[in-house]
């Protein structure tokens, strides 16, 4: 393949550039993802023009970096980034070059990128491929290969390394022999890296089709240890009895099974993360089994510590680490309404989904099986028929409030509270009490 397709867009937008005399070539992971007959989201355009002739050219130009050749334009509702062809130099930060030269060709811009498959341009509007460093080979093998020494590559940016074991994630790729025993030499240049920017790469390894492929890499390279420590703890720790492989294996089996049945991140992560507490909560008991009692609270405490330390929100944090919590529910046949009713009340209506997806990951991680279809069918079945009853599980859903406790003559205050959430409770328990009348004479035997 000599050419790619190009979208009317991208011609439009070319034709703009030759009437200014000036050429356009689409770049980087546009062209990667077009040759390998995958959907394209972003367009990036490296250019001969400067950045402030870029600027004359288009009635929307944005200067987002424009102090290193990239403005981004406005065309058509779509945001454009375009970079002036470059030199790079001196990287002192381990992030950007401390300074940047305008290059005279596409071949010498492509010679400064990171690995052969994004260091591929496709001249436009006719679609020629600019190859110079047998990236389409690479494509084709599937294989992962810095442009020029990996070791120099990497230095450069020291967030390249886990770019990588993203990508091998992503596109199912492996790492070249060289590229991989750089990473392995110096895993520590990680360690420069903004934690802004790790959680970034994190994230799109999370939300990958498999993001054991860059997780098992990590811990290869040693990643794991200084960006994950807790997890990395789980490997060895052995769980036999009701589970096949150890703590961080089936964690992994998990997070994968999670991602394949395409589950929300805060599900991904809480299978990544629900057993992290196993190591140190680990007891041999008198049979010879290992035991975890008490795991899951351990589980949340550092679940929330870690996703702080990777600047999460505090929304993704809660959420997150409350599945991590819950996920040892258990139910029986012989649990009253009021215990269902109860556990909604913990749970949370609005997480029941998340947390029997969490359940259904873990079940499967245990053997590396599909669990069967009916998994926890019983107690959604019974949750919903409880929820048919009632769905007074909060105080906004009572029939009365601290208003109208207060005109009843029960005094503001502490107590007040006190006899709101005791009324909660015996809702919960006989939700035929939820009446106005009914709470009112049951507030005040409590006076």
């Amino acid at each position: 393949m000599n050419r790619i397709v190009v979208p009317p867009l991208l011609k439009e937008i070319a034709s703009i550039f030759a009437s200014h005399g000036r050429g356009a070539f689409l770049a980087g992971g546009a062209v990667r993802d077009m040759l390998r007959g995958a959907r394209c989201a972003d367009y990036d355009i490296a250019s001969d023009a400067p950045p402030e002739e870029i600027m004359r050219m288009f009635p929307a130009v944005i200067p987002t970096g424009i102090k290193h050749g990239t403005v981004t334009i406005r065309y058509k509702k779509h945001s454009i980034e375009v970079t002036t062809f470059r030199h790079d130099g001196v990287y002192h930060d381990g992030r950007r070059p401390g300074s940047v030269s305008y290059a005279a060709t596409i071949e010498e811009d492509l010679s400064r990128r990171d690995f052969t498959m994004n260091a591929i341009a496709a001249e436009l509007p006719g679609g020629r491929i600019v190859d110079p460093f047998e990236g389409r080979a690479d494509i084709v093998k599937k294989i992962i290969r810095c442009v020029g020494r990996a070791a120099d590559r990497l230095n450069e940016d020291g967030l390249r390394s886990l770019r990588a074991l993203r990508f091998a994630s992503q596109l199912g790729f492996e790492l070249d022999a060289e590229l991989l025993r750089a990473i392995e030499e110096n895993p520590a240049m990680i360690l420069p890296v903004s934690v802004e920017r790790v959680k970034m790469e994190f994230d799109k390894i999370i939300a990958s089709a498999k993001p054991s492929t860059a997780l098992l890499y990590m811990e290869k390279c040693r990643l794991l240890e200084m960006i994950l420590p807790e997890l990395s703890r789980c490997r060895g720790v052995e769980q036999k009895g009701y589970h096949r492989f150890d703590v961080l294996t089936h964690s992994l089996l998990a997070c994968d099974y999670a991602a394949h049945r395409g589950y929300g991140q805060n599900v991904r992560l809480a299978a990544l993360f629900h057993d992290i507490g196993k190591p140190g909560t680990a007891k041999l008991d008198n049979t010879g089994i290992w035991t975890f009692h008490g795991h899951e609270r351990l589980s949340a405490e550092l679940t929330r510590a870690l996703l702080s330390r990777l600047r999460y929100s505090n929304a993704e944090i809660a959420s997150t680490v409350h599945l991590v919590r819950e996920h040892m529910f258990h139910y029986t046949d012989s649990f009253g309404d009021s215990a269902v009713r109860r556990f909604v009340r913990r749970v949370g209506e609005e997480n029941l989904r998340d947390l029997f997806d969490l359940r259904r990951a873990d079940s499967f991680a245990m053997t590396g099986v599909e669990p069967p279809l009916e998994l926890c069918l019983d107690f959604r079945d019974r949750i919903a028929s409880v929820l048919e009853k009632s769905r007074a599980f909060s105080l906004k859903d009572l029939a009365v409030n601290g208003h109208d406790l207060i005109e009843a003559g029960i005094p503001a205050g502490k107590h007040l509270g006190i006899v709101l959430n005791s009324l909660l409770e015996a809702v919960i328990d006989d939700p035929e009490l939820n009446n106005r009348e009914k709470l009112l004479q049951i507030a005040h035997q409590w006076v």
